[in-house]
């Protein structure tokens, strides 16, 4: 009986040993799953993402055209920042013959962001939505290899690549400034149509996601012929023009597939320095503007300018009205405050000595005189500027003290790139001691442009061209001159606002516009003014101020236009005593 007791406890012992450490499996490998889980987070292409909640994650509309209704899922692309949303990798992943009409009008939607997918046509944009597929590497992954033969091409969905002229990459992490694609950017499809070797290394310089188009779908889908027809475009424009007129139609085809054609909307900057950059572009459709960022604190003609205006601020002449004195009395008093500090205490002695001597009186006799009673020139000093009351913050300049916040500067058109010109050669022919180096800004008007790199351009040009090209020398204004003209457009805009204003007789009774409420961060005209007015104020304006980037040095603030203080039209043109009335 005793035996069968034991045995029997010792039985009931084991089952719930063997409970307890089923549970602690059980805990342990929910342990494991979760640190699993976060381990896969790491990993892109495996990643768990977990479904937001939102309350109406489905929405549709009416489309007159399709007279149908348009279901769209706001949960089907949602991802990281940046990166290629789930919903798109699924379809990606589907074999071309396998997606269906949808799926690739949603992928193609997706893509127009990417710059380089945005420049083909809509025809060729279905199409490569169709056949691409998705790829995600690391860094230092070599994605092609410099001689080897072209077997897909690529579009950087998400990171950077560098192209180096040695087989493993290994040359972009030790340049300085190695040759890079970032995302938006495609390569590897003219290699692709002639079935040319590579001539250069394409390497990760991070993870990098890509869409790849590979040979067989590129040939089989007829992707080849709508590439064929962008080539042809690039290759009549460049017949057109006479910098190529000599070349054979075999050197001018080596010249196409050296390009692109990028389009640019209207504003778009296509680059922000192209005297330093390594492309050169030609302007096949469209026109372009060269712009300049000035520096209007370094100019002695804006310094001049601005104390000029300040000075008003002390003498308060707007204030001022027909009843006051005159703008030729005004220059006077201008006149006399401007002479150099004098002191004429001297004369005033030796004329008091000559008069006591011939009065026979001793010099040390002593006279009460009044301040008023002596002539302002007989005075102890004359000061040539009043003092100026303006308390702000001053920064010293080359030309002097300067308050802290007229330190800004202003984007100025230089010059206009039309139709066939080429930007970013004017100085390819000239010494380096001749360069200007100075930053120039291209900006697009609404233009199409063929970008190629400006050593691959220099080693296919022959001498005929180098010619030619010694011609297109062009000399652009000095930051000096485009200051003074910066002012005086200012100062006619200015004076245009205000004999407008005049001119034109005011309503008695202003349209009703409805009391909206201020919405934070929308754009305000007055954060691209500069108030000098302002200076003495306490209480400062609230709105945005906006900073441009300046190479080697802080940013600057942007303005378009600058408020001084000035005297009215009424005071400088007597005839005009009233709004919309001429006497």
């Amino acid at each position: 009986m005793r035996r069968y007791l034991v045995s029997h406890s010792w039985q009931v012992l084991k089952k719930e040993l063997g409970l307890y450490r089923l549970t602690m499996d059980i805990v342990v490998m929910i342990r494991v799953c979760k640190i699993f889980r976060q381990g896969l987070r790491g990993f892109r292409e495996y990643q768990i993402i977990e479904t937001t909640h939102r309350r109406h994650p489905i929405f549709s509309f009416w489309d007159k055209k399709k007279q149908g209704r348009v279901t769209f899922d706001t949960m089907d692309f949602i991802a990281e920042s940046g990166h290629f949303p789930p919903r798109a990798i699924q379809i990606a992943q589907k074999k071309p013959s396998w997606r269906e009409e949808h799926e690739i009008q949603a992928l193609c939607n997706l893509l127009q962001f990417l710059d380089s997918y945005r420049n083909y046509s809509e025809t060729l944009q279905l199409l490569l939505a169709k056949v691409m597929r998705f790829e995600r590497f690391g860094r230092r992954r070599v994605i092609i290899k410099k001689g080897q033969r072209s077997n897909s091409f690529y579009f950087v969905y998400l990171g950077t690549v560098a192209m180096t002229e040695d087989e493993d990459g290994s040359s972009a992490f030790l340049d300085p400034h190695p040759t890079l694609l970032h995302k938006g950017s495609c390569f590897g499809e003219m290699s692709l149509l002639s079935s040319s070797v590579r001539r250069a290394t394409v390497v990760c310089m991070e993870e990098t996601e890509f869409l790849v188009v590979d040979k067989e779908d590129f040939f089989a889908y007829k992707l080849d012929r709508e590439v064929q027809k962008d080539a042809q475009y690039r290759f009549e424009f460049f017949r057109k023009m006479d910098l190529f007129q000599s070349w054979s139609d075999e050197k001018l085809w080596k010249l196409v597939a050296l390009g692109k054609v990028e389009k640019f909307s209207y504003g778009q900057v296509i680059s922000k320095d192209f005297v330093e950059s390594s492309s050169i572009m030609f302007v096949c459709k469209g026109s372009c503007e060269v712009l300049r960022l000035i520096d209007l604190g370094t100019s002695p003609f804006y310094h001049k300018w601005i104390w000029q205006h300040l000075e008003l601020i002390d003498d308060r002449p707007l204030e001022t009205h027909l009843n006051k004195p005159s703008p030729m009395e005004r220059f006077k008093e201008f006149q006399i405050k401007s002479y150099p500090v004098q002191d004429f205490s001297s004369l005033k002695l030796l004329h008091l000595q000559k008069a006591w001597e011939q009065q026979e009186t001793s010099f040390s006799k002593k006279i009460k005189t009044s301040g008023n009673s002596l002539p302002k020139t007989l005075g102890p000093k004359i000061k040539s500027r009043w003092p100026h009351s303006i308390e702000c913050s001053m920064i010293n300049t080359k030309y002097g003290d300067l308050p802290k916040e007229a330190a800004v500067g202003a984007y100025m058109k230089i010059h206009t790139v039309e139709q066939g010109e080429i930007v970013g050669l004017h100085q390819i022919l000239l010494p380096e001691k001749q360069h200007d180096m100075r930053p120039l800004i291209l900006a697009s008007l609404g233009a199409e442009v063929i970008r190629m790199r400006k050593e691959s351009f220099c080693e296919l040009i022959d001498s005929e061209v180098v010619e030619k090209l010694s011609k297109f020398n062009i000399k652009y204004p000095s930051d000096e001159d485009m200051c003074q003209k910066f002012l005086k457009e200012n100062s006619w805009n200015i004076f245009r606002k205000d004999l407008v204003r005049l001119l034109v007789e005011s309503r008695q009774h202003p349209p009703f516009t409805p009391i909206r409420p201020k919405k934070k961060g929308i754009f305000n005209p007055k954060s691209l003014r500069l108030d000098l007015c302002s200076f003495n104020k306490k209480t400062k304006p609230n709105y945005p101020i906006f900073m441009a980037p300046q190479k080697y040095f802080p940013p600057l603030r942007i303005v378009q236009a600058i408020t001084a203080p000035r005297y009215k039209i009424q005071e400088l043109m007597p005839q005009y005593k009233n709004a919309g009335v001429l006497v």
